[in-house]
């Protein structure tokens, strides 16, 4: 695996999308590439644990539509803790319908996902019109899509001619594509030169990272982040329960312990990384 050569910042000065290019410039003015992924049910709970992790993170991961008491109020919350601590937000939605749905479910109903989430995602399954339908919404407004190519769940059908379909898919649709949800640089896959050596420049976030597990009982895998960031040359590491815990009961003193706890290791682990670029 051939790493990144251009730091974080220097990947932010030279892209050409506005939400990639704030994620990056987050990321190095924070020394964070730790994205949280706050999965948890009650608004009051969401707030709190958002406001603790907050200062550590440079993207906080929502499921807006599990919030069981959700009221418009949670979204202005929700921005005003980003300008607070400086995140960007992540809907994790993962749309997977035709154009004209995912345009509406994006712009539309209870939520009005592209009214505040700087970024989202989709399942390349439904094809190239899956990416023109958010596009339409999304693009206008400065926001940005990673596309799932891969996931960290045993079993995961998105291996092979899958992922390699969700490359080709992005490399057509990079004015508003920004990255994939991946355990490993997409150039390992074949299609794409290394981040920075090309014009091309995917961004990868990477779930199941855990410093402390190996897995869970609904089929969760975890690798740390040295071996995401430094081994696999991933962007961004994605911590959830690992840092939380339970959400009802939540130790202010020990999640900030394990926010920053994750942030070092993140960090160090692409410190490491840049370190051996020719």
């Amino acid at each position: 695996m051939k790493p990144a050569i251009l730091s974080y910042g220097e990947r932010a000065r030279l892209h050409k999308s506005p939400a990639a290019k704030a994620l990056l410039e987050v990321i190095e003015r924070k020394k964070s590439n730790l994205c949280v992924s706050v999965d948890v049910t009650k608004q009051a709970d969401f707030l709190k644990v958002i406001d603790v992790v907050g200062p550590y993170a440079c993207l906080i991961k929502t499921h807006v539509d599990i919030i069981e008491d959700f009221d418009p109020s949670l979204i202005k919350n929700l921005q005003d803790l980003s300008v607070k601590h400086d995140f960007l937000i992540f809907e994790d939605r993962k749309f997977a319908d035709i154009g004209n749905t995912v345009a509406l479910q994006y712009s539309s109903g209870v939520h009005k996902i592209a009214s505040w989430s700087h970024i989202t995602n989709a399942h390349p399954v439904p094809g190239p019109s899956i990416i023109t339908g958010l596009a339409s919404v999304g693009k206008p407004l400065g926001r940005g899509l990673l596309l799932l190519a891969e996931m960290s769940t045993k079993g995961s059908l998105a291996t092979g001619s899958y992922t390699e379909e969700a490359v080709r898919m992005a490399r057509a649709h990079d004015d508003f594509v920004i990255g994939f949800i991946a355990q490993r640089r997409m150039e390992d896959v074949g299609l794409l030169e290394n981040a920075g050596e090309s014009e091309e420049d995917f961004l990868i976030l990477t779930p199941g990272v855990g410093l402390d597990s190996k897995g869970d009982s609904m089929g969760q895998q975890y690798r740390t982040p040295e071996q995401v960031v430094l081994e696999s040359g991933c962007d961004v590491i994605i911590v959830g329960r690992g840092i939380y815990g339970k959400s009802d009961n939540v130790d202010v003193q020990a999640v900030q312990s394990q926010a920053e706890r994750y942030r070092t290791a993140g960090w160090e682990a692409y410190q490491k990384r840049i370190s051996h670029k020719s």
